[in-house]
């Protein structure tokens, strides 16, 4: 899950990081109201989930009200690289002397933490890493061991951090480091990290992405979920707990597995279709999770085929196709369908689906078969009972 940047300094502040006060608006009055609550200068900030906003226009200085008033009128409703601003960030405005970036993720490959610092923040850091890619400070770190006051002196002076911001440095990224580890994120990115001329260094930015595969030890991660910036499709899917992204094309898509269900919408596009999007139903398939993905694949008036594709592990094959049939059962679904199961006990559960096989209702043996099938399905050409 992405915050938006207020959100992602709510979640800093948790954990000791600095960063500039502020609030919220979705209304010019409320804007007006906030600024004038920080008192002037202040920065307006376009509250949506992609890079850009300055240059779009989504961020803009204030010296007095009528200039908040303004800006807050045009920036609200401005449409960011396809995301519509519902939301603005009003904050005092910082004086800067430097910018610098820190964040920390996971390297998958090294099977450890990465920590990067540079001290040419304020821009894109894919920008820095291909221009100057030894502006950058790595460091990977050992989760049983964790960021030690060592290695954050260490990336801070590799990083060639000014030296009258080191100390504040090394103190922002051992928080940063906790908030990324005991806050269960995927992501923490502060650009810029600035130097005020009084010698402070805190966020001026926030990127923050959580693990949703924590989010069971996290309910108070439901406040920072704005349904609003979902689609129908999306809204459905997140209100029967699915994890489900919308897509442009036509081959609606379930799978159980987000490794399965990308494998699928790749599968689809090499033989020539268009997923209509990446639905993951998890490790299980009983009857009331496929009803309720079928109902959210069902409800794209663009889906014309639907293409199921499930690996029985520990749930096994004549469960899931248990599962299957009761859903279909329970959900009216004029669109025709391939099925595609494996996996333990696949043999047991293709006789159970045989049985309700039809001219829409079809099983394949493999992956490509059924992608093949599924896409032709979804040609308005192809005559029901081709298959």
């Amino acid at each position: 899950m992405d915050l938006f940047e207020y959100q992602g300094k709510q979640y800093f502040a948790r954990y000791g990081i600095p960063v500039s006060p502020g609030g919220t608006a979705d209304t010019v009055d409320e804007a007006v109201a906030q600024a004038d609550r920080a008192g002037y200068p202040v920065v307006i900030k376009a509250q949506v989930q992609v890079g850009g906003r300055g240059k779009a226009g989504g961020v803009k200085l204030a010296t007095n009200a009528d200039e908040a008033r303004l800006h807050a009128s045009n920036i609200l409703g401005l449409d960011i690289k396809g995301h519509v601003v519902r939301r603005l960030w009003i904050e005092r405005a910082s004086d800067i002397a430097k910018e610098y970036y820190a964040s920390f993720t996971l390297d998958r490959g090294a099977k450890a933490y990465l920590a990067m610092v540079s001290a040419r923040g304020g821009v894109e850091i894919e920008t820095v890493a291909e221009e100057d890619p030894d502006a950058i400070a790595r460091l990977h770190i050992d989760p049983a061991v964790g960021l030690t006051e060592a290695d954050a002196r260490r990336l801070v002076t590799e990083a060639g951090i000014d030296r009258e911001a080191v100390d504040g440095a090394i103190g922002i990224l051992l928080n940063l480091y906790r908030c990324y580890v005991e806050g269960d994120a995927d992501l923490v990115e502060i650009n810029p990290l600035i130097l005020t001329p009084d010698g402070r260094v805190h966020a001026l930015d926030a990127k923050v992405t959580l693990d949703d595969n924590a989010a069971f030890r996290h309910p108070e991660w439901d406040d920072f979920r704005d349904i609003d910036e979902f689609d129908e499709r999306e809204r459905l899917a997140r209100s029967k707990g699915l994890q489900y992204v919308g897509l442009d094309g036509y081959v609606g898509i379930i799978a159980n597995g987000a490794g399965l269900a990308m494998s699928t919408c790749d599968v689809v596009n090499q033989v020539g279709g268009s997923p209509a999007n990446f639905l993951d139903i998890g490790g299980g398939a009983n009857a009331e999770v496929m009803a309720n993905a079928l109902e959210v694949i069902s409800s794209d008036h663009k889906v014309r085929a639907i293409f199921i594709n499930i690996f029985g592990g520990i749930t096994r094959g004549e469960e899931v196709a248990n599962g299957i049939v009761t859903a279909l059962g329970r959900v009216d679904i004029k669109i025709p369908m391939v099925i595609r199961l494996d996996g333990t006990n696949a043999e047991e559960g293709r006789e159970i689906l045989a049985r309700v096989e039809s001219d829409t209702v079809i099983s394949a043996p493999t992956m490509l078969d059924a992608a093949r099938k599924a896409v032709a399905l979804a040609d308005p050409a192809t005559p029901q009972g081709s298959f």
